[in-house]
């Protein structure tokens, strides 16, 4: 039998294994896609327009921040719109710090109060058709309370997708994480972990609160049909855009990061 280890070292070793979580992370190298000066990298594809298009200055920055602004616009009219970044992934991981202000834009959508979204897994937006609403792909929903009723944040939206849990087929459009509510204008931290095909996980105020896994396409949605037509019948989604939404209600980024992963 060996003799017990000195006391100090028993200590030092324990000291070891408990290394906090922000320690680790020293030596992680995020990309900012965001520059804080322009859209450099970015393309907004708008309902009702043209890839490239953004007539009413939706998507813009200003002091410093990447805004989701409804100023030039007289009414919605589901006029849904995404900003795009130029580069695909597959494995990495993606965070914004967010904050919504001021009001809805009138005849936004009842459920679009403090609503908008992270889309990863998203379909090449220049096969979007011009009076498309959503990419398809794998929405993460950013979300604020109405400072009073309970309102989970970074669920999951599927347009034109579907997902499994636990080894079952996920069919239902959105599905509600175990985030607690962030009410008020506070900057919010949503981080995405993507593992390509294999699990997607999502983190709120740095607390995982929603996993699933094998992304694939809706054959029964018509766009998701044509995308697996086009890829000769293959539905399993591995990879995609990003891109960031406006939904109706003005909401600003001080963030945008990407952390690639590897496969």
């Amino acid at each position: 039998m060996k003799s017990p280890l000195p006391f100090f070292a028993v200590l030092s070793l324990s000291l070891l294994s408990f290394v906090p979580a922000e320690e680790e992370k020293k030596d992680e190298k995020w990309i900012s896609l965001f520059n804080g000066k322009d859209l450099s990298g970015w393309t907004p594809k708008i309902r009702y327009e043209k890839y490239g298009e953004d007539s009413r200055n939706t998507f813009r920055v200003e002091d410093g921040l990447l805004k989701v602004d409804y100023e030039n616009y007289e009414e919605f009219n589901e006029t849904f719109g995404h900003l795009f970044y130029k580069t695909p992934y597959s494995n990495y991981r993606f965070r914004v710090e967010y904050r919504f202000t001021g009001d809805q834009i009138k005849g936004g959508p009842g459920w679009a109060f403090r609503n908008s979204g992270v889309m990863v897994h998203g379909q090449d937006p220049a096969t979007m058709t011009e009076d498309q609403d959503f990419p398809v792909s794998i929405e993460v929903q950013l979300l604020g309370g109405n400072g009073k009723d309970a309102r989970t944040n970074a669920n999951l939206c599927t347009p034109g997708t579907h997902v499994f849990m636990k080894g079952e087929l996920i069919k239902r459009h959105c599905v509600s994480s175990e985030s607690k509510t962030f009410h008020g204008d506070d900057w919010v931290t949503v981080e995405i972990e993507v593992r390509g095909h294999e699990v997607i996980r999502h983190f709120a105020g740095g607390q995982k609160v929603l996993e699933y896994q094998k992304p694939v396409l809706d054959g029964e949605d018509p766009q998701g049909e044509k995308l697996i037509e086009k890829a000769g019948g293959k539905i399993e989604l591995s990879g995609g855009t990003i891109s960031l939404q406006s939904e109706s209600h003005p909401i600003e980024f001080r963030k945008v990061e990407i952390l690639p992963l590897e496969e």
